[in-house]
């Protein structure tokens, strides 16, 4: 087979996508297994402590499903689901050491991630074409990403996963 007939995940791949995410100002890095304009799109996402992930959910046009699919290939992450508000309805740890290992938000759902331990891995399916203007929906009452109060949401977020913080209201706004 030629390789554009069979794609690989290797590990130094992975080490090489973990290296771009150590080095990048955003604290991660996508690779592309798709083309932008295909129906199924699927990468690897490697996300760095730190890394800012504003909050947002996918709303497609009509006959595109807008649905998301994280697996955790390797490391720790923390999902957070919110309202239109910004409120916190659910929260997950989400990885190798945890009891779930992967997950599927369904289109319109507001959502964020927060990487927990280094180099953490993540694959990601959602139905395309890609389209840059219109793939996501932001909650405007959260920070751009590069901002002090966007890292100081940062940590707050992964204590949430890291301290023994009771459930209860955790408005993010």
């Amino acid at each position: 087979m030629t390789t554009s007939q069979f794609k690989r995940l290797t590990q130094d791949l992975l080490d090489d996508i973990a290296q771009k995410a150590r080095s990048s100002p955003r604290l991660r890095q996508n690779y592309n297994f798709h083309e932008l304009g295909e129906k199924v799109q699927r990468f690897i996402n490697v996300l760095q402590p730190g890394t800012y992930v504003r909050p947002h959910r996918h709303c497609r046009n009509s006959g595109v499903n807008g649905f998301e699919f994280f697996l955790v290939l390797q490391g720790e992450l923390g999902m957070i689901i919110m309202d239109e508000n910004g409120e916190i309805l659910n929260q997950e740890r989400v990885g190798t050491s945890s009891g779930t290992r992967g997950v599927e938000l369904a289109e319109g759902t507001y959502h964020t991630l927060v990487a927990l331990t280094p180099d953490t891995i993540v694959l990601e399916l959602k139905e395309g074409p890609y389209d840059p203007t219109t793939d996501k929906e932001f909650l405007e009452n959260f920070p751009a990403e590069g901002t002090v109060a966007a890292r100081q949401l940062v940590t707050t977020w992964q204590s949430y996963f890291t301290d023994s913080i009771a459930d209860g209201d955790r408005s993010m706004v």
